[in-house]
Formats: structure tokens, C-alpha cells, sequence
């Protein structure tokens, strides 16, 4: 087609086998969209497109994605709000006539890239290295390695026993993630080894160090969501175990931070003796 189509946030550009969004940046654009900055949707990834009314005066042109299509909307697992839905299009009404037009040319062009489930993804997710801090630590992805550094003011005496922790994509299953904008927003990794040992959800993501808690300004939509999305991504198309780098040299002022704070867990007495004295040893190795 060519063609461009500009609405709130977004500008939209057709070509003959994707659609190309540009998200554009500014204060009132959600947080996601420019986060994600543009987007190619390849026709294949597409079961559909709608018109409907919008608000104050507004039309909307919606792509429908095909399940399994885009790692984002699979991460999402349809918590996003309706604001931030990144294949929505809100135009002025006055420019119906014009959306209509795109999305009868649109209808035309999905009825030939096929229906139903895809079988693997079609849309990009962005690439690594990708990082966001939770409310009880801070998690990293270089694109074949997860790693979850506990915080010593947020983090449970559990996640502090069991000290930080490192995945790759190739031990994972899938990732669950749950809104920070809801009740016990989370992000938890799925792990391979741990899917006999019984549903997910028997440990609260407080307590499991697979798994880091978003609350109030932690684990926002637009950095959780993305990161979330390349890792299931890279879950579903993992190739060999890679080898893990040599764990780089810690900050010794933030091992005596956390050195410190395991103490006051030992006095506590939420950790042993016996924990305590191997746990700092485990720590001042990194020196």
C-alpha cells in the first residue's frame, strides 16, 4: 500500500507485508510506546482489523494479532489497559472515512496470510541487554542470561538465604508476569526443573527466587513488559546452554552493605548460625 496514517501517538505505515508503527514520544504518550519506540507487524502476524467508535470524539482502528504471534502480547496475557494497548490507532472522527478505507485494504491483504495460532513469533521484541529494578532487587537479561540481584532493603530473608541468582534461557519454560498495576504485580521465570514440584503459585513471589515483586514506582509496564516479552522470546527459540561468563568482582562497599544486613537477619534470628557464617563466606569470596 505505501500509504501513512498519523493518529494520537502513533503514526502508521503500510507496506505490502507489514505494517510499520512508529510510536512518538512526548508527555501524554504512554510510557510502553515509547519504550517500544516503533514496531514492524508483519501481515502474517495479523488474524484481523477493526473500526470501532472511540472516545471524545474519536475513531479507533485496531490490529488483531494471531495468538502466539507477538511475544509482547503473549507476556501480557491481556493485562494491558486499554490505553496502552500498542495495536490500537485513535484517530480524530472526522477521519473515519480515511481509517475505513485502510482497514477494508487491510481485510483484503490479511485473507491471504492465514488465521489461527501461529506457530512461532513474528514481531521483534527488543533486544538485550535489558534491565529494570523491582521492589526487592534488580533484574538484568543480556539475551541468554537472567540474573536477579536481591536488594537488602526490599528483598525476603528467603530471596537473602538463597542469594542472587542467575538463569539461562535454555533452563526456563516461560515466564509469568502480572501487572504492576494490579494486586501482587510480579515477575516470575519458569523453570524447568521446578515443573514437577507443583503449580506455579505454591510459593508466594515473595518468597521464590525465581521470581522479583513490583510495587509502587517498581517494575513499571514499560520496563517489566518488554523485558519479560525477550525473555520468552528467547525461551521459545533457545539454542546450546551458553557458557556462563566468570561472575564479575563486586563493589566491596556493597558487599559490606549486604554483610551488614545479613547480621541484622542473624540477630533477628531469621537465619542460622550455620547460615550466616556460609552465606558471608559465599559473599566475601566476591571481594
Amino acid at each position: 500500500m505505501g500509504d501513512v496514517l498519523a493518529g494520537f501517538h502513533a503514526v502508521w505505515e503500510f507496506e505490502s507485508d507489514s505494517v510499520l508503527i512508529r510510536y512518538e514520544r512526548g508527555i501524554r504518550t504512554p510510557k510502553l510506546f515509547q519504550a517500544l519506540g516503533e514496531r514492524r507487524v508483519p501481515l502474517s502476524a495479523l488474524e484481523g482489523v477493526t473500526l470501532a467508535p472511540g472516545k471524545r470524539g474519536t475513531v479507533v482502528l485496531r490490529l488483531q494479532p494471531r495468538a502466539g504471534a507477538d511475544p509482547l502480547m503473549e507476556a501480557a496475557a491481556g493485562q494491558l489497559r486499554e490505553g496502552s494497548d500498542p495495536y490500537r490507532l485513535v484517530l480524530p472522527a472526522e477521519r473515519e472515512t480515511l481509517a475505513e478505507y485502510y482497514a477494508d485494504e487491510l481485510k483484503g491483504l490479511l485473507t491471504e496470510s492465514g488465521s489461527g495460532p501461529a506457530d512461532r513469533f513474528l514481531v521483534e521484541v527488543p533486544e538485550g541487554p535489558l534491565q529494570f529494578k523491582a521492589y526487592d532487587g534488580k533484574a538484568f537479561f543480556d539475551g541468554t542470561t537472567v540474573q536477579f540481584r536481591w536488594s537488602w532493603t526490599g528483598a525476603s530473608s528467603a530471596k537473602w538465604k538463597a542469594g542472587d541468582q542467575s538463569f539461562t534461557v535454555a533452563d526456563l519454560s516461560g515466564v509469568e508476569w502480572r501487572s504492576p498495576e494490579v494486586f501482587e504485580g510480579h515477575l516470575r521465570l519458569l523453570e524447568r526443573s521446578a515443573e514437577a514440584a507443583g503449580p506455579v503459585g505454591s510459593v508466594q513471589p515473595d518468597q521464590d527466587p525465581a521470581a522479583v515483586v513490583f510495587g509502587l514506582g517498581y517494575g513499571p509496564v514499560h520496563e517489566s513488559l518488554p523485558f519479560a516479552a525477550a525473555v520468552l522470546a528467547a525461551v521459545r527459540t533457545r539454542g546450546p546452554v551458553p557458557v556462563a561468563p566468570a561472575p564479575a568482582r563486586r563493589d566491596p562497599a556493597d558487599i559490606a552493605e549486604r554483610i551488614r544486613h545479613l547480621g541484622e537477619l542473624h540477630q533477628a534470628g531469621l537465619v542460622t548460625d550455620e547460615e550466616f557464617s556460609s552465606k558471608k563466606a559465599e559473599l566475601l569470596a566476591e571481594l
